[in-house]
């Protein structure tokens, strides 16, 4: 069922950019008094075509059987014979300049794509786990740093941390060569301090051992009875959102 849903969403992928891309060609194309014939996304055949009311050109719009590409087929005399009062919204009949804009909108308009999906995933904001910290490892290097219950990473040396992912890619980018890092946190009371992680002749990356494990760090996560009765649900509830709450960033 997965290998459908990956090909699904290949394929919905897929849509999006050709869409946008001959989009990009069509949009210039008629603001410069081209003629557009046809706009279609996909190859092969159509397998639904329309017209626009009220639009002179009457350009067919077409979703073809092959979703893998798509084109703007144009006025042009190479194509076919071109009746005279047309000639001036052939393609080929283009100065070079407005030929070149009609040819560079359709990766412009995927570059403006990209950049309006970034923008989206900025303001939606991701999903992430929050570097809290459970009781370290007895003995571990992070015991002996200090580490406790409940502290919540900050930063990683001068490297800001916001999320799980973020600690480790930190503890990585500076444990490489052993030695010290220095690790400020926000302990339970809400007190920020800042702890050293003497990591002496360690490597973080000579074995192939999951390397927060390794340095003795466990991520928090709280310690939840059975459910127990049907009346106790509702705290239940509760104390699993209390968690998702501490443990997630949005």
């Amino acid at each position: 069922m997965s290998i459908l849903h990956n090909i699904f969403f290949f394929i919905v992928a897929i849509g999006v950019l050709v869409t946008f891309h001959e989009f990009g060609h069509y949009w210039v194309a008629r603001k410069l008094g081209v003629k557009v014939l046809r706009f279609s996304v996909g190859f092969g055949r159509p397998l639904l075509t329309w017209r626009r009311k009220n639009d002179k050109d009457q350009v067919e719009y077409a979703i073809a059987a092959i979703p893998l590409g798509g084109y703007v087929k144009m006025l042009d005399e190479r194509e076919g014979n071109v009746p005279e009062e047309e000639l001036g919204r052939a393609f080929n009949r283009q100065p070079v300049l407005n030929r070149s804009l009609i040819v560079f909108a359709g990766p412009a308009f995927n570059f403006i794509l990209a950049i309006l999906f970034y923008w989206l995933v900025f303001v939606v904001g991701t999903t992430a786990q929050r570097p809290l910290l459970g009781e370290p490892q007895a003995e571990s290097i992070a015991a002996r740093a200090g580490f406790s219950n409940r502290d919540e990473i900050i930063a990683v040396g001068e490297t800001e941390v916001a999320s799980w992912n973020t600690f480790r890619i930190s503890l990585i980018d500076q444990g490489l060569d052993g030695g010290q890092i220095d690790i400020s946190v926000r302990d339970a009371d809400g007190f920020e301090v800042r702890r050293s992680l003497l990591l002496g002749d360690t490597r973080v990356l000579e074995d192939e051992t999951d390397i927060v494990s390794k340095l003795g760090f466990e991520m928090w996560r709280p310690d939840l009875p059975p459910w127990g009765t049907l009346k106790q649900a509702p705290s239940r509830l509760a104390q699993v959102q209390s968690f998702l709450c501490r443990t997630l960033l949005n």
